[in-house]
């Protein structure tokens, strides 16, 4: 029990310096390009603090459990809407830039009906499916390079020059932040199983917290980082690429190596309760955190309480079913 508690424990400081570090080279390297941070926590602080699930999809797929991929998936992305993102609102709302962020919103959505249509009308997805979302992951990245391309630096003062790492500085910190974070993630989950387990928890209540939320931690530790560091809207980017990552990369490597039917795990209704309860409330909870902010510019804090209340409803109706 004591090594457990031990690995535990290291696990939970690997989170927290690795999620340090990944905001400082991140934010570093948005500056150094004088890149919106919307921009970079959507594509490569996403990457980063989406490993975790991409690690445990891959797995899953190669010893015939893919299927393990789609609840992930799904789960993942009502946690960090309605649970990280919504603490971040919550605690800082602010102004956005409504340009910057259409970009990952429209992917993500394309996406998202891409997933649904496959799981309500044929319910299985195939190496075609796997590859047409990786398809997209590819899409997304070219696009979001060529924003990124289309905003020249400007000139800096030279005493902001002198207080910037270099930008090889900065990468070494997003490398080492994000592997960081994937190792800290691996041993929280894993000795907060095998604890959880010797306490005596049922191991329905684990899948639901240690393993669910256990894969969505890299994202909480990097949106509590940033709100710390006074970059809530990285966080925000992050979510949002983070969910697109979800869909597309984790979802996508899954069905690519091992094709899979959706599996129906309970029943609500007398229906496959992912497609009555899960796919909805996914398609809800993002709807109503990137429409305000993409007409009015800004988030509201009565946006982060409600994804909260959101959120909360959720988990319970989960553990009555």
């Amino acid at each position: 029990m004591l090594i457990p508690i031990l690995l535990f424990a290291l696990g939970l400081l690997c989170l927290i310096k690795g999620g340090d570090w990944f905001v400082d080279g991140s934010t570093g390297i948005a500056r150094k390009f004088h890149l919106p941070e919307l921009l970079i926590g959507a594509t490569v602080v996403s990457i980063g603090t989406t490993l975790p699930e991409v690690m445990v999809s891959t797995t899953s797929a190669l010893t015939g459990h893919s299927e393990i991929a789609y609840g992930n998936a799904i789960g993942s992305i009502i946690c960090n809407t309605a649970l990280i993102a919504a603490i971040t609102i919550t605690v800082k709302p602010g102004s956005v830039e409504k340009k910057t962020l259409s970009t990952p919103v429209l992917f993500f959505f394309v996406s998202a009906v891409l997933y649904a249509g496959v799981a309500y009308l044929i319910g299985y997805f195939s190496r075609l499916t796997g590859l047409a979302l990786l398809a997209i992951f590819l899409l997304y990245m070219v696009t979001t390079i060529m924003q990124m391309k289309s905003n020249p630096p400007e000139e800096e003062d030279s005493k902001e020059k002198e207080s910037e790492k270099s930008l090889t500085q900065n990468i070494g910190l997003l490398i080492i932040g994000a592997a960081l974070i994937a190792v800290g993630a691996d041993l929280l989950v894993d000795n907060g199983t095998l604890i959880a387990q010797a306490l005596g928890v049922p191991e329905s209540v684990i899948a639901l917290t240690f393993v669910a939320l256990g894969t969505s931690l890299p994202e909480l530790v990097t949106a509590i980082t940033s709100l710390m560091k006074g970059h809530g809207v990285l966080s925000l980017g992050n979510v949002i690429g983070a969910n697109l990552f979800n869909l597309v990369l984790v979802s996508g490597v899954s069905a690519t190596l091992a094709p899979f039917h959706i599996p129906q795990a309970s029943v609500l209704f007398g229906h496959n309760a992912s497609l009555i309860l899960e796919i909805p409330v996914m398609f809800s909870v993002m709807l109503f955190m990137t429409i305000p902010p993409l007409i009015r510019g800004k988030l509201s804090r009565i946006q982060g309480i409600l994804l909260l209340l959101t959120y909360g409803a959720f988990c319970i109706v989960q553990f009555t079913l």
